[in-house]
């Protein structure tokens, strides 16, 4: 390939690329972030077993302390103003419980649901200044940060960075995770799972942002395998790591699952997926 040849692959490469980050950009405002629907009733099954186990294993804490603590327990997550208001009530009235990392944990959750980003990444950071091996918190906040991912933010390389070592500390925690009393073997193994794939995809969108497309694609297959509970923009973005990595078939047929689910990239996948298959049978 001649200089000019090679400058024009360039230049068409990042004209995709940055067209790609402006429709994601677009689809994150059109629809709500949150861990996908699939895999919150496993979310919230963990927390109660986790959760519920640290009550029993609490001396010395007075009964109210218990009852406030099961009681912004059993809020459903998708109440998130009345989780905020238990838990806000319950961090004043007992500032010092051992209860406080649950809380914290589970405020950072609320937060997300309502998208408020300045308390999502407090209460986060609480958590993580208590227990840096939080693996709920580290999943969701390094996965959170791709998607909400402003590259002319300030320090938005490092954010990056922050959230890849959040996602690898992970997945090295989860491959050595005791199951927690009163959680079946199948429902450890679903957790664990769920829990992977949210951090092989978060590592698949930050790889992409930088650029290192067979990084992404290999870490966003393991997001999308057979069995999981899809993401569409995990698909989208798998077919554009594999478009410029010239592997057309596999770019289709990614465009092609994506293209099966209803949201804001399903005519794009569709158009994409025509477009993959034609250039792997060899038509230009």
């Amino acid at each position: 390939m001649n200089v000019a040849s090679k400058l024009r692959v360039e230049f068409g490469t990042a004209v995709l690329v940055a067209g790609v980050v402006l429709l994601l950009a677009a689809v994150a405002q059109a629809r709500q972030l949150s861990v996908p629907q699939g895999d919150q009733s496993i979310n919230q099954r963990q927390n109660e077993m986790d959760d519920l186990t640290d009550v029993q294993r609490q001396t010395g804490v007075d009964s109210k302390q218990k009852s406030a603590y099961k009681k912004f327990l059993n809020v459903n997550e998708e109440e998130p103003d009345k989780k905020i208001e238990l838990g806000t009530e319950f961090l004043k009235k007992y500032p010092t419980s051992p209860f406080t990392e649950a809380i914290d944990a589970g405020l950072t959750n609320a937060y997300l649901a309502k998208q408020d980003w300045k308390d999502f990444y407090t209460y986060a950071d609480k958590v993580l200044a208590q227990n840096p091996d939080e693996v709920d918190v580290l999943t969701t906040v390094g996965w959170v940060i791709p998607h909400q991912y402003d590259p002319n933010a300030p320090g938005a390389a490092q954010q990056l960075q922050t959230a890849e070592t959040d996602e690898k500390h992970a997945l090295d925690l989860l491959a050595k995770v005791p199951k927690p009393k009163g959680m079946s073997d199948q429902e450890f193994a679903a957790t664990k799972a769920q829990k992977s794939r949210q951090a092989h995809s978060a590592l698949g969108l930050i790889y992409f942002r930088q650029g290192d497309y067979t990084e992404s694609a290999s870490e966003l297959q393991q997001s999308t395998q057979a069995g999981a509970n899809q993401d569409p923009t995990d698909l989208f973005v798998l077919g554009v790591d594999l478009q410029n990595l010239n592997r057309h078939a596999e770019a289709a047929k990614a465009f092609g699952e994506c293209s099966q689910i209803a949201g804001a990239l399903q005519d794009r996948c569709k158009q994409s997926a025509s477009d993959e298959s034609h250039s792997a049978g060899g038509g230009h």
